[in-house]
């Protein structure tokens, strides 16, 4: 790797947030008077290591020019797509026309506000000179439960599963360019609409590193997690 190489972050935000029990798409709600987007980008736009963040709006978005963020020089748009692969994807195709094949992506959810540079420096620092790149994440702790889809609603536990070597994965997700823009790729053609960016690495034969992260790192899924949000944010 040469000193040439930059980092750049992509940051999928074309979700509707159903789970959440609101109209309003979820990176648009409010946390301590900001919205949940503004926070995590503003990291982003301003680590210094960071050349460029590329943001994936829903086509007929109309909150996202209101947003004090949108206008930000550091910050280019590309479309949504229908799932978080395809709306990635269509990020990594605008950063081709700005960024070499062999710069790195840090891919994290809008969702995640309570990221913070820390974790960046921690990630660019572990991985840099990996020859494939990581994620951070959170070994698991708590007793591990399967549900039996099968059964009724799905609340019935079906067994335990051993959780040792278990790990939450987190965001950001740091690959190489070209190296990730082919797995996604390859993924979707197969017809896997991966979760995130580690599963289309892992399909295409690598291994992806684990670095561990903080518990405050936390997705906004459901209603409670604004609450423990706002607290980690004061």
């Amino acid at each position: 790797m040469t000193e040439a190489v930059r980092f750049w972050a992509v940051i999928p935000a074309a979700g509707t947030g159903t789970r959440m029990l609101v109209d309003l798409p979820k990176q648009y709600l409010t946390l301590n008077g900001r919205h949940i987007i503004e926070y995590s980008l503003d990291i982003f736009c301003a680590h210094p290591a960071i050349a460029g963040v590329v943001v994936a709006i829903a086509a007929g978005d109309k909150l996202w020019p209101e947003m004090p963020c949108s206008r930000n020089p550091k910050i280019t748009i590309a479309a949504g797509g229908a799932v978080r692969c395809q709306s990635v994807l269509n990020c990594l195709h605008a950063l081709s026309a700005l960024a070499d094949a062999e710069d790195w992506v840090l891919v994290h959810d809008a969702a995640r506000p309570c990221i913070r540079g820390e974790d960046i420096d921690q990630l660019i620092t572990e991985l840099r000179d990996h020859p494939v790149g990581g994620l951070l994440a959170l070994p698991v702790r708590d007793t591990m439960k399967r549900a039996d889809l099968d059964e009724g609603d799905g609340r019935h536990v079906r067994e335990t599963v051993n959780r040792q070597g278990l790990w939450h994965a987190l965001t950001p997700q740091m690959f190489r360019l070209g190296g990730l823009r082919r797995a996604l790729e390859q993924a979707i053609v197969q017809g896997q609409l991966v979760t995130d960016e580690s599963q289309a690495m892992e399909l295409a034969g690598h291994r992806p590193k684990l670095v561990e992260g903080r518990a405050e790192n936390i997705k906004i899924t459901r209603p409670s997690d604004l609450r423990l949000a706002e607290l980690y944010l004061l």
